[in-house]
């Protein structure tokens, strides 16, 4: 018998070709809005009322005067904005270019953007005026800086102009009529996201186009969108790309209501005046609503649907939305999977239960998204499946493309989150009788206060910096507001006095606010007999 392959008439007879193969890209869903629905509103910010035609036009012209200074394949554009138009824009501009989308965490420190600049090798940085101080700070500790141009918005509170040039100056110079560069390949980079996960050390999460346009378009499967949504922009749009929801906005011909500042007051007014239906946040971001005077609330009469992320929503949340009639559904993910990539997915069965049982079920990580191949909790050392009995531990894994092509610069890390196959998160999970998975303890102790991620690691090597400080340890300590706030456990020098308030602030000169500690006890620090501090001991004595 020969072993010569047999041929394949399906396969070797029918190349793809330009007519029945385009590589995806979520970009495409811009073209599709301003061609079917061109006058519908795409973006509100305050007074500014942006049509999906002008988005599609301002966009282009965004993509072709970066093409004009020379931004193109495999090219870095960074910005540092609020949730403003010229973010949803750049969404759209920088990949028609074949330039990768870096977006910068506000709440970051100088140090920490100067490093993303410059490891992300970013040739332009658009910069709203309201973190120029923090962007000069960087900018000053770069050797090769990127060209600078200013988002003056007029909502921006204090700041100054730094760039060579505005960004509506900018538009100006671009042409409306400029024809995106699709990409060669979907699995081109499409943004450049840093995250410190579990170390210290930031790492750059380079993204897709084929996974970018998947999980936009189960983000409106996920939460069965209807067409023209209006959703309001609460989560961050420079965190795991706004969750990919400005490309879904533009799949769904939306309106993106933007909000520059999470405020309960502003959030309630939005939903009322503009007939909000969509919106996602962290817990905290619920808790300010529930927690807000009644009077704010009143006149909200729509449904209004509510993703939340992070820590498993409390009863007192769940409840809470329920009473102002909000929908909310629990989501789970990273930036390596482009934000969320599992859902606590309801049954219908779930509504007439009790609530406790409600809160019991709706509190898990859920199944995996519709478009990601896999989700499971493995024993990491195995790689096998742990019991579905809702106690043995195991890790949970991913697979499929709504993941990450790996990280910039760093094949380590990424063969290491990659072993066998399945994206490794880290994260410690049970797995229950119906396939839902929970989320038991946190591997590498990860902290997230109000959905930002911080690394113990990170705020330790900083107090070992003081000089009175002998040991340290960090750990999550519950937080009504933020759900998870870090607490640091010291050991001084020997003859040493210092004061609870000059670490915090010794800390807080050194790191973004939200990272340093809020609280530090001091004292010897419990050891196992190989000297490894037991940090599990530290947290059950904060419970």
């Amino acid at each position: 018998m020969s072993n010569k392959p047999q041929a394949n008439p399906y396969r070797d007879e029918l190349p793809r070709n330009s007519a029945n193969y385009v590589p995806l890209t979520p970009v495409s869903f811009l073209a599709r809005a301003a061609d079917v629905f061109p006058d519908r509103i795409a973006a509100i910010h305050g007074e500014w009322r942006l049509t999906w035609r002008e988005v599609f036009d301002r966009s282009r012209r965004l993509a072709s005067a970066l093409a004009a200074r020379g931004i193109g394949d495999g090219d870095t554009v960074a910005v540092m904005a609020a949730n403003t138009p010229q973010m949803i824009e750049a969404h759209f501009g920088v990949p028609m270019t074949g330039a990768v989308l870096n977006t910068l965490n506000t709440r970051l420190d100088a140090s920490a953007i100067a490093f993303q600049l410059g490891h992300g090798e970013a040739k332009v940085l658009l910069t709203d005026r309201e973190f120029s101080e923090t962007i000069v700070a960087a900018l000053g500790m770069l050797e090769t800086k990127p060209l600078v141009i200013d988002i003056d918005d007029p909502l921006a509170q204090g700041g100054r102009l730094i760039g060579a040039t505005d960004y509506e100056t900018f538009l100006a110079g671009g042409d409306p009529d400029y024809v995106r560069s699709a990409p060669r390949d979907e699995w081109d980079a499409i943004a450049l996201s840093y995250t410190s996960g579990t170390t210290g050390n930031p790492k750059g999460v380079v993204t897709h186009h084929r996974g970018a346009y998947l999980n936009a378009v189960g983000n409106a499967v996920t939460w069965a969108m209807p067409h023209f949504p209006v959703y309001l922009w609460t989560l961050p749009m420079f965190h795991c790309n706004g969750w990919c929801f400005p490309w879904t906005l533009a799949l769904m011909a939306g309106t993106n209501v933007c909000l520059r500042r999470v405020d309960a007051k502003a959030i309630l007014d939005a939903i009322r005046t503009h007939r909000v239906t969509h919106y996602c946040g962290a817990p905290i971001v619920h808790n300010m609503l529930i927690n807000a005077p009644e009077e704010w609330k009143r006149g909200i009469g729509h449904k209004v649907s509510g993703l939340v992320a992070a820590a498993s929503p409390p009863a007192s949340m769940i409840e809470g939305m329920e009473r102002m009639g909000f929908d909310i559904t629990h989501v789970y993910g990273l930036t390596e999977v482009y934000g969320p990539a599992s859902v606590c997915a309801k049954h219908p069965e779930w509504d007439e239960l009790p609530l406790e049982e409600r809160v019991r079920l709706n509190g898990r990580q859920g199944v995996r998204y519709p478009l990601q191949e896999g989700m499971a909790v493995f024993d990491p050392e195995t790689m096998q499946p742990v019991p579905r009995d809702g106690e043995t531990m195991g890790e949970i894994f991913f697979r499929g493309n709504i993941t990450m092509k790996g990280y910039l610069k760093n094949p380590e890390a990424t063969a290491e989150a990659f072993a066998g196959g399945w994206y490794h998160t880290g994260d410690l999970a049970v797995a229950y009788p119906d396939g839902y998975v929970k989320i038991k303890d946190r591997s590498k102790d990860i902290i997230i206060s109000g959905g930002e991620n911080i690394s113990s690691i990170e705020v330790e090597d900083i107090l070992y910096r003081h000089p009175a400080v002998l040991e340290a340890a960090v750990v999550a300590q519950p937080d009504a507001k933020w759900g998870e706030t870090p607490c640091a456990f010291v050991t001084l020098r020997d003859g040493v006095e210092v004061t609870e308030q000059e670490i915090i602030a010794f800390c807080r000169e050194r790191l973004a606010h939200y990272k340093a500690p809020r609280r530090v006890v001091f004292g010897p620090l419990p050891k196992t007999s190989t000297g490894k501090i037991q940090k599990n001991l530290l947290r059950d004595r904060l419970q």
